[in-house]
């Protein structure tokens, strides 16, 4: 199982706040994950933005990060304040 987080403004455009999905092999790294979740369409191209932060068991990671199963995988926007 992999536990998915949304934050901000993509927990408002998805109208969720996570999720869990099933392990499957074919999720190697967090960009698979990623693309998995572009996949569905609609709203979730917003995860192709350039600014996508991710962490991986609640640690900053790259979209290269490797993933297992029991994993915990949040996605959010880079926020900016002044």
């Amino acid at each position: 199982m992999i536990h998915v987080q949304y934050f901000a403004r993509y927990r408002e455009a998805l109208g969720l706040s996570g999720e869990q999905l099933s392990w499957v092999s074919e999720l190697a790294c967090v960009d698979d994950l990623r693309l998995l979740l572009l996949a569905r369409g609609g709203v979730w191209t917003l995860l192709a933005e350039a600014n996508l932060m991710c962490a991986r068991n609640q640690e900053l990671c790259s979209l290269s990060e490797p993933l297992v199963d029991g994993d915990e995988v949040a996605f959010f926007p880079t926020v900016t304040g002044g």
